[in-house]
């Protein structure tokens, strides 16, 4: 049986983020869910967000010992992304380095993304 394709991936500096993130929330919660949401300069911007429960259709990933909950209006939106953290001298920030996403405007929050077609995701199933 082949493995399940993963929607969205981390890297090791992403996963660690999520885990001390998690380690010090208020509460306990299930995951992080990931989506899209339109809005901004270039037309979308990434969401994330403590999830307490998961949703009956979200698509499931679990990654690196973290799990994610991606919204499944956001799937086709986030096919093949990897999710990393990033440090530099001004900023820290997760990074999503999306093979969808089309362009990005000057403030970094919003971007534009093109959705893989619906046998992208057949075609991993």
């Amino acid at each position: 049986m082949r493995p399940k394709f993963k929607v969205v991936s981390l890297t090791d500096a992403a996963a660690d983020k999520i885990k001390a993130i998690m380690a010090n929330a208020e509460r306990p919660y299930e995951g992080v869910r990931v989506g899209v949401k339109n809005g901004g300069c270039a037309g979308m911007s990434y969401t994330m967000e403590y999830a307490e429960s998961a949703n009956p259709l979200d698509e499931v990933v679990e990654d690196k010992g973290v799990k994610v909950l991606i919204d499944p209006k956001a799937v086709l939106f986030l096919l093949g992304t990897e999710m990393d953290y990033k440090t530099d001298k001004l900023a820290a920030q997760f990074v999503f380095n999306n093979p969808n996403q089309t362009s990005a405007c000057g403030c970094g929050e919003s971007v534009a993304i093109t959705p893989a077609s619906s046998g992208a995701l057949e075609a991993t199933a």
